[in-house]
């Protein structure tokens, strides 16, 4: 191991300590802090921000990678994979100076505040100005990226979520899903039966916690490291060794809080099952939110919304919530689930249509990315996106381009990732259950064990060591395969 590399991880180690000391922040920002903290808490993440930099940006670790890459012969595989992401980490680092890191991320801390008290409200305009600012660094951002990484304006962007994305993929693959959706979505309409029998209210919250720790519990969380919280906006945060769940609460409807939970808990079973012994270095991360995407898509629409998942919620339901009759049978609670029906909200939209959800919002982060559109035009562009692909109109913005926080705070480039990541969930359980043809009756049982494992050795403790591609190659036998994804939905939904 040569010295320059010993620097190196020096460097990151103290880089990625701060980092997660600003998401254990950030999670309380948006969890727990009192709504006048928010000025001072801002200011303490700019501060980190900027230290952070500072440190990944001084003119030594420039010269550490390139001594290093020159001796990239005598490192290990992981050692190398780990100078690699130092590369790519110093590259994004780099091209952007202290003063503009500085300004980006006090810009998106307070249109982020100003989005929480809008979105209740329906006041885009109370958060449009800060929506400017954050759009006009964006671009700025994606530009200066762009010429140095070679590549669109927001294929840049992008990289800082999936590393090595592309846009031109995307589209293939999108364009691919927006021809398949309209026909099999009717189909799949037209041979539902009955409209399930709904929740019906009031479910305390305090049951619906105890519901979602117990469902954590079965899936395998572990609360010695991570814990379950409320926010308007369900999230995991926090860091490895300390995963910070949080999901929305309604009163009227269980499954709504439920649904978030176990979405967050295949994040944290992720982050969770990352390698120990590459805790804060840059190999020991997640291999971008393709898979992250997965492994909570994995949990929540996979694994959790079969028939043998199914049978076992009823009885915590029942027990824990105390309820009973048909409408909290298996069978009905099973309906309930996979009931297909387009509304408004990604969040609680259904396999079928959540797709149809991210495309339209890819489609326009890329226009407000590039130009061809502007802040102002978000709410009827919104509108006119999803009556052309789901065939509703928002009545109100609160149900439109206010409902998810991503753009407010900066995440431009995030959403291909969500439906990346499900057709990549599919691709992965069906692998996981080639290789264990008992797994859905193990999961029936109220045992993930064989399911966890079994994703911790495939994909969750390879962590950064190769690309996305290389690592399903690997785990599944191919690279991102939709098909696999329609399969899946044929096979749940027509029985095909």
């Amino acid at each position: 191991m040569t010295s320059a590399y010993q620097q190196l991880e020096s460097r990151f180690h103290r880089i990625n300590a701060l980092g997660e000391a600003a998401g254990v922040l950030g999670w309380d920002m948006a969890a727990m802090m009192p709504e006048g903290g928010a000025v001072a808490r801002t200011e303490q993440l700019v501060v980190l921000a900027a230290v952070r930099h500072d440190l990944l940006t001084a003119a030594e670790v420039g010269d550490w990678l390139a001594a290093a890459e020159d001796d990239a012969q005598n490192l290990s595989l992981w050692q190398g994979a780990n100078l690699r992401e130092m590369r790519r980490i110093w590259q994004h680092a780099t091209a952007l100076d202290s003063a503009f890191v500085t300004r980006m991320t006090r810009a998106c801390k307070t249109c982020e505040g100003l989005w929480r008290t809008a979105r209740p409200d329906d006041d885009f305009k109370a958060v449009l100005p800060a929506l400017r600012t954050v759009l006009e660094l964006s671009r700025e951002e994606a530009t200066i990226k762009s010429e140095i990484f070679g590549c669109s304006p927001y294929d840049a962007l992008l990289d800082s979520y999936e590393p090595g994305g592309s846009s031109a993929q995307i589209d293939v693959i999108f364009d691919d899903y927006v021809a398949f959706f309209p026909d099999f979505l009717g189909h799949v309409m037209e041979a539902q039966g009955a409209e399930p029998a709904p929740p019906c209210g009031p479910f305390p919250v305090e049951k619906q916690v105890a519901l979602g720790r117990e469902m954590m519990a079965v899936v395998g969380f572990d609360f010695k490291h991570g814990r379950l919280d409320r926010s308007l906006h369900p999230f995991c945060g926090g860091v490895p060794d300390d995963v910070r769940l949080t999901t929305r609460y309604d009163e009227e409807n269980f499954l709504t809080a439920l649904l978030g939970v176990l979405h967050e808990t295949g994040h944290a079973m992720y982050d969770r099952g990352l390698p120990t012994d590459w805790r804060l270095q840059p190999v020991g991360a997640p291999r971008g939110m393709v898979l992250h995407e997965s492994q909570s898509l994995l949990l929540e629409m996979q694994a959790c919304r079969s028939a043998e998942f199914i049978a076992v919620l009823a009885g915590k339901v029942r027990d824990i919530l105390g309820v009973s009759g048909p409408t909290y049978e298996a069978e009905n609670l099973l309906a309930l689930n996979n009931r297909v029906a387009p509304g408004f909200i990604r969040l609680d939209a259904d396999e079928i249509t959540y797709p149809a959800h991210v495309i339209l919002r890819y489609r326009l982060e890329r226009a407000l990315i590039e130009g061809r559109m502007d802040a102002d035009d978000l709410p009827m562009a919104w509108n006119d996106g999803m009556d052309d692909l789901l065939g509703l109109r928002p009545p109100c913005d609160r149900l439109g381009c206010l409902q998810d926080i991503h753009w407010y705070d900066g995440a431009w480039g995030y959403f291909p990732t969500y439906s990346l990541g499900a057709m990549a969930a599919a691709q992965i359980f069906d692998a996981a259950h080639r290789a264990n043809p008992d797994l859905l009756s193990q999961i029936g049982q109220g045992n993930f064990a064989p399911l966890m494992a079994w994703l911790g050795r495939e994909i969750h403790s390879q962590a950064s060591v190769m690309s996305t591609d290389a690592l399903l190659q690997q785990a599944t036998g191919r690279s991102l395969d939709p098909s696999i994804f329609q399969a899946h939905l044929k096979a749940r939904y027509l029985n095909a």
